[in-house]
């Protein structure tokens, strides 16, 4: 496992790649510590060790996750990622709505320099938006609702001190989508991958230490190994794949004769990826961030406000679990569908006198491909759903800790064995492409 890190490390143009990431990764760590101007730094960490005997934070576990907790913070890069992420995934669903984004797509390198414009302008904007919202939460106290002093956090609260506040935010997370461009041209591995990965590693010691102080050492060995036991089977649904074999036939070019190679389309068993899990997260904080916001200040609630705090905002409800679960289902076949064009493909093939054996080319392989990635989106969704709400399932263990944010569940899991085998794949190309070229001279 660890023979291609020491393999890259003696390998100078690799070392080098691999040392700039780390450095991008220490500054995007040093800017999530930084207080935006205007915080009172102090008051915000008095606020976060009390609201953590409480359930406000539950309400930004996602961005706070994968900002690596600078959110609760309000530090510099407190947007951290998420507005990219979000952007990506409007931009790659407006592709089937849009033809103008249809089209760019299929421009090749040209075209996707243009989408990647776009998803540019579209990060700002939305960093704009969720910085102006969180400082609006915090002018008024409902940032962290279980703080007593929650609307002392801030100094300044003047229109003009609120305002260098959401462009301070805004900024950072523009600066961590630059950082993120950079590791993906000059470093290894996905920028932006590599950043989450960063921010959910950040706070594995905390949350482990809050376990092991709050329940003992005896829970704390037991929540290491089914951490270790949920990786284990994590890589093992990851990496699994339906290998559909594909034949090029021969043809002839001038003299030359080109074609006549077996190869396979590999269909993963999670076409996904992660992205159902946050689809589904963030439809399910609507619920509590409606709650929060129309919630007197009496603290009374009524018919409606008592259904939604009861059922659809604590994450041990079974009624909670079973929307999640089938939120998630939902969501991978709608994302699987949107991604994956089967006809698309079956024309791919056909272009380039590919075909599967048995199989006629044209409508008859495109309804073959619909039929298997039907068949093997089934499981992988169910796989979704179980990893994600696993942690809701063992609430009891962490009451105090809140477990639903634990880096070893749910999402946390996934995109960390994710990034991690993606970025040793590439690792592992890059050496075996300087060994061909070795040979080759």
């Amino acid at each position: 496992m660890f023979s291609p890190l020491v393999a890259a490390f003696r390998t100078p143009d690799l070392r080098k790649k691999i040392l700039f990431v780390i450095g991008i990764i220490v500054l995007y760590r040093l800017g999530a510590t930084i207080p935006s101007p205007g915080v009172d730094y102090k008051a915000v960490h008095a606020c976060l060790d009390e609201v953590s005997r409480g359930d406000s934070a539950n309400i930004y576990s996602l961005i706070s996750m994968f900002s690596g907790g600078a959110l609760l913070q309000l530090s510099v890069f407190a947007i951290g990622i998420m507005p990219y992420i979000t952007a990506s995934i409007i931009v790659q669903l407006l592709t089937v709505v849009i033809p103008r984004f249809e089209q760019l797509r299929k421009e090749g390198q040209s075209g996707q320099a243009k989408m990647t414009q776009y998803t540019r302008y579209l990060t700002v904007a939305l960093a704009l938006l969720q910085s102006t919202g969180i400082v609006a939460l915090a002018d008024r106290g409902q940032l962290l609702q279980d703080c007593s002093t929650g609307d002392q956090i801030l100094n300044d609260q003047s229109i003009f001190g609120l305002a260098i506040i959401v462009l301070v935010m805004t900024a950072g997370a523009c600066v961590v989508m630059w950082f993120g461009e950079l590791i993906t041209e000059r470093g290894v591995g996905n920028g932006m991958s590599l950043l989450i990965f960063a921010g959910i590693a950040a706070r594995i010691p905390a949350e482990g230490k809050t376990i092991l102080d709050t329940r003992g050492g005896l829970v704390f060995g037991l929540v290491c190994v089914a951490a270790l036991l949920i990786v284990a089977g994590v890589v093992f649904i990851e990496q699994g794949q339906r290998r559909i074999p594909v034949q090029y036939a021969k043809r002839m070019v001038g003299r030359k004769m080109y074609g006549g190679s077996s190869t396979y389309l590999p269909l993963k068993v999670n076409q996904a990826g992660v992205i159902p899990v946050i689809f589904a997260s963030s439809l399910l904080y609507l619920p509590q961030l409606i709650l929060q916001l129309t919630q007197g200040s009496s603290g009374e609630q009524s018919t409606w406000q008592r259904y939604i705090s009861q059922y659809l905002t604590d994450p041990s409800s079974w009624v909670y679990i079973l929307v999640y679960f089938l939120m998630i289902i939902f969501f991978t076949y709608f994302y699987v569908a949107v991604t994956f064009n089967p006809e698309e493909r079956a024309d791919d093939m056909k272009k380039y006198g590919g075909f599967i054996p048995g199989i006629r080319p044209g409508t008859p392989t495109a309804d073959y491909l619909g039929y298997v990635l039907s068949r093997i989106t089934l499981p992988g969704s169910i796989y979704l759903g179980i990893i994600a709400v696993l942690p809701n399932l063992f609430l009891e263990i962490g009451n105090s800790g809140g477990v639903q944010n634990l880096p070893f569940g749910g999402t946390a899991v996934l995109i960390m064995v994710g990034v991690g085998l993606d970025t040793m794949k590439q690792i592992n190309s890059q050496l075996m492409q300087r060994k061909y070229e070795g040979f080759l001279k």
